[in-house]
């Protein structure tokens, strides 16, 4: 079966369960930072993926990975999850849970990278445009990445806006390159 129908299917279920129980709002929170967990920390994957680890190991991971204890509908979710053995589709769960959780709540999600920290009325202007484009509720945050040299990368959503010195100066070698190799 299709890992995304399992995913979804399971998420839209939790997220139906958790309005029914008005505990979504805090299951949003949680299924974030397992989102974030499972980014920041590749092994947990591969622990979720470990046959030779029992279910109540998984589920106390699982548990520590979001800070602890955990809301009562989470962990009866969780549990659900890894005693029908589906835990390796957590990670895509919590996802699609996210996803599932703001667009029923008319969220946007935004973040702006740069180079060096901005300051807030730079924030705000971002907010402010991102507002014009998508109206509804902005869940806005904001990192910075020396990587990118300059510039700054503004996501939305699934759009991406890169208007890096980083990716330009990439895309000038490229032309250049692209160019050069015709001469010869």
């Amino acid at each position: 079966m299709n890992e995304g129908m399992i995913s979804k299917r399971y998420a839209k279920a939790l997220l139906q369960f958790a309005i029914d129980n008005k505990s979504e709002n805090i299951l949003f929170s949680e299924m974030k930072a397992l989102a974030a967990a499972f980014a920041a920390e590749p092994r947990l994957r591969m622990a979720m993926d470990n046959p030779t680890l029992n279910a109540d190991d998984k589920l106390a991971l699982i548990k520590a990975s979001i800070g602890g204890k955990g809301s009562d509908v989470f962990v009866r979710f969780v549990d659900l999850v890894v005693k029908n053995k589906r835990e390796v589709y957590l990670r895509n769960i919590a996802l699609s849970y996210v996803d599932l959780y703001c667009e029923s709540k008319h969220i946007n999600t935004g973040k702006l990278v740069t180079a060096t920290p901005v300051d807030a009325a730079v924030i705000e202007k971002m907010k402010g445009l991102l507002q014009t484009i998508k109206p509804g509720t902005l869940d806005f945050e904001t990192s910075v990445d020396p990587d990118i040299e300059g510039g700054f990368i503004l996501y939305i959503d699934t759009y991406r806006l890169d208007a890096s010195v980083k990716t330009q100066l990439k895309q000038i070698k490229q032309q250049f390159v692209a160019e050069n190799s015709k001469m010869m």
